[in-house]
């Protein structure tokens, strides 16, 4: 089995699309394709839409390039890479492995890329790719049992305790560890344990080419909103934005995200203008502009017309938080993940390709230095 994966802002709340496709390999899916080109009566368009669950930007000129040439299907995984390097269209790069195809390209708009993976390079690298294939709208929490703690309250027969006591242990004793460099923010020394990693996805011109996770020491997920409270210069765009509608009593960070979702939003992301500052003043003066109605997006901004708050996708759970916040009518959604080092632990695969989808476009790429802005 092969997969396929088109990364999209128009692709939904996830922002991507997957396919499982019935060929034994990538290779014997664009074999499939040239014999289908090689029928006049076939419709190109219409056999992409039937195979991909839909249209993908640029694919369809490699097809009607071996029609209109009576171009030979590729027979390796070198002669696919010099016919897609001739013949497909794309605006930035190709770039073909045994068992990996990746495309990065752009619509004039925004910025898109698209995957073709045989099903043995997925098994080998699970920690490149197991998000781009991740098909659910939300990701999964931490099992049960991990968030069961054992205090006075709580009375467990002798063998369950024991059981708890041995599935615990290993998963705190292991700490998670990113495939990539990840820049840490510079905040206050903190006395709290921990890593909260933050991966933003926005619908712009440069969504793919200029990505930067970030990782906040000294808290998890319990106990971020306290985090966010602290004085800092690192708290701007999202992070500002989440803590300047962060209550000062709250401790979960549920109904800040759906305060977020009632914000401003342009081509560059919220509008965090005048948010910096004392805690407990950046939230009054914030709750002031939502009450009042002064966040409400201007009716004639094209890049936010269509915008429906009702379409936005809020998942908390204990260690993981992700928002997928409907922006635009035109371009979607705009993505928001926030996990643990403990979430991470947990889902190490998934925490590890979730970060490279964060830093590079090809999920192939390892970065080995920090993005610089």
């Amino acid at each position: 089995m092969a997969w396929f994966v088109y990364r999209s802002p128009y692709e939904g709340p996830l922002g991507k699309r997957v396919r499982r496709l019935p060929d034994a390999s990538v290779l014997d899916w664009f074999r499939r394709g040239f014999e289908m080109a090689g029928d006049v009566l076939a419709d190109i368009d219409d056999w992409i839409e039937s195979e991909l669950n839909g249209d993908v930007y640029g694919l369809s000129s490699l097809f009607e390039a071996a029609r209109a040439h009576r171009l030979s299907a590729p027979a390796g995984w070198d002669e696919l890479g010099e016919v897609l390097e001739e013949h497909l269209y794309f605006e930035r790069e190709v770039r073909v492995d045994p068992a990996a195809v990746r495309v990065f390209t752009d619509d004039d708009e925004v910025q898109v890329a698209y995957f073709f993976f045989d099903d043995s390079f997925v098994e080998v690298h699970p920690d490149w790719v197991d998000f781009q294939l991740w098909e659910r709208e939300r990701l999964p929490d931490i099992p049960v049992i991990e968030e069961i703690r054992e205090n006075e309250e709580v009375s467990l027969p002798a063998h369950v305790s024991q059981l708890l006591h041995q599935f615990r242990q290993p998963l705190q004793a292991r700490p998670f560890t990113p495939l990539d460099p990840v820049h840490e923010l510079a905040l206050p020394p903190s006395a709290a344990e921990g890593v909260t990693y933050v991966v933003v996805q926005q619908p712009d011109g440069q969504c793919l080419r200029y990505l930067r996770p970030v990782a906040i020491t000294g808290a998890r997920v319990p106990d971020l909103a306290d985090r966010l409270r602290e004085p800092s210069d690192e708290w701007d765009g999202v992070l500002g934005l989440l803590r300047a509608l962060l209550a000062p009593d709250e401790r979960e960070l549920g109904p800040a995200l759906h305060r977020c979702n009632r914000w401003p939003w342009s081509e560059t992301g919220p509008e965090t203008g005048g948010l910096a500052g004392e805690h407990a003043a950046v939230h009054e003066r914030a709750m002031a502009r939502l009450d009042s109605g002064e966040a409400s997006p201007a009716p004639l901004d094209p890049y936010t017309e269509g915008r429906d708050p009702a379409k936005t996708v809020v998942h908390t759970t204990s260690h993981m938080v992700q928002m997928s916040i409907h922006v635009s009518g035109i371009f979607g959604y705009e993505q928001w993940f926030l996990f643990d080092d403990l979430w991470a632990a947990a889902h190490v695969s998934l925490a590890r390709s979730l970060l490279r989808y964060g830093t590079a476009w090809d999920p192939l790429e390892a970065k080995t230095a920090l993005f610089k802005p």
